[in-house]
């Protein structure tokens, strides 16, 4: 199922942190996935209708951990070492921009001591569960379903607009 982005987290178009209208909204559609709703919702805004009216809520929030398999001192090592280079990657450019040494060597070695790091710190991050969480996981928050809800002084133009969405697409 596709997950809603954060509120004002990257997404596209977004203009900063965003605050919720306190104006009184009606139900104009309700569907059983974010995408459903998505879709109208960028219908509208494809259409010139003034989405900053629009709210998608989700109603019957869950939490949802999806295991992903099993986490090993090993894997945790080897997870660890990868993060690790690409961090030692990054601090290896910022250092071989500002000395006279060898770039390339100036850049492998921070990439290899950020391994080494890397591995040490995770292989010990896991040992240190003592086996009380030997699974890795991806926790996620879903909604029974969503609604799309319009600000009442728009509500004509929108329930408009939706008339026409659903002889197009159907629901």
């Amino acid at each position: 199922m596709t997950q809603p982005p954060i509120p004002g987290a990257g997404a596209p178009g977004a203009r900063g942190p965003v605050t919720p209208s306190h104006e009184p909204h009606q139900v104009l559609a309700e569907y059983p996935d974010y995408a459903q709703a998505q879709r109208l919702v960028d219908y509208l805004s494809d259409e010139g209708f003034p989405v900053q009216h629009v709210q998608i809520v989700g109603r019957g929030l869950h939490s949802v951990e999806q295991v992903v398999g099993r986490m090993t001192n090993g894997k945790a090592a080897l997870a660890g070492a990868a993060s690790g280079l690409w961090f030692g990657v990054l601090i290896g450019l910022l250092m071989a921009l500002f000395t006279d040494a060898n770039f390339l060597a100036v850049v492998a070695g921070a990439a290899v001591l950020g391994a080494i790091w890397g591995a040490v710190f995770g292989f010990a991050a896991q040992a240190a569960t003592r086996g009380q969480r030997d699974f890795a996981s991806v926790s996620t928050v879903e909604a029974d379903t969503y609604l799309v809800q319009v600000q009442t002084q728009v509500m004509q133009q929108a329930g408009e607009l939706y008339a026409r969405y659903q002889l197009k697409y159907g629901r």
